[in-house]
């Protein structure tokens, strides 16, 4: 993915769990699951909405939000812990674990993931 910004939508079910809709992935629905912490963030920024759409990158561009890793996991579960220090102004400190879908979405772990809100 690189210098790209990807788009990705994230679908939050009748059971209250988001979703990254991701049909080329060859694994099981579940492991598209957003958890620990993914879930939060997203009902943070979905703002109660059950779709949200975000632009990804791994370089930062106009109006995104920086997402870091704080933790590699790609030795033990797959993916990473990352933080989200704040959104819109508001400090969130919030922690999430990505899993290894997104290493197959972006290659590889980035250092950080910068995503931005389609309205």
């Amino acid at each position: 993915m690189n210098e790209e910004i990807e788009h990705y939508t994230f679908i939050k079910e009748d059971t209250g769990r988001w979703y990254i809709d991701l049909p080329e992935w060859p694994g099981s629905k579940a492991e598209l699951e957003m958890v620990e912490g993914a879930d939060t963030m997203l009902d943070h920024v979905g703002e109660g909405n059950d779709l949200v759409e975000l632009q990804l990158s791994e370089t930062p561009f106009d109006g995104a939000y920086a997402l870091k890793l704080t933790k590699d996991l790609s030795d033990e579960i797959g993916g990473g812990m990352y933080l989200l220090e704040s959104y819109n102004n508001v400090v969130l400190n919030q922690e999430m674990w990505l899993c290894q879908v997104t290493e197959y979405v972006f290659g590889h772990l980035p250092p950080v993931i910068f995503f931005k809100k389609i309205a």
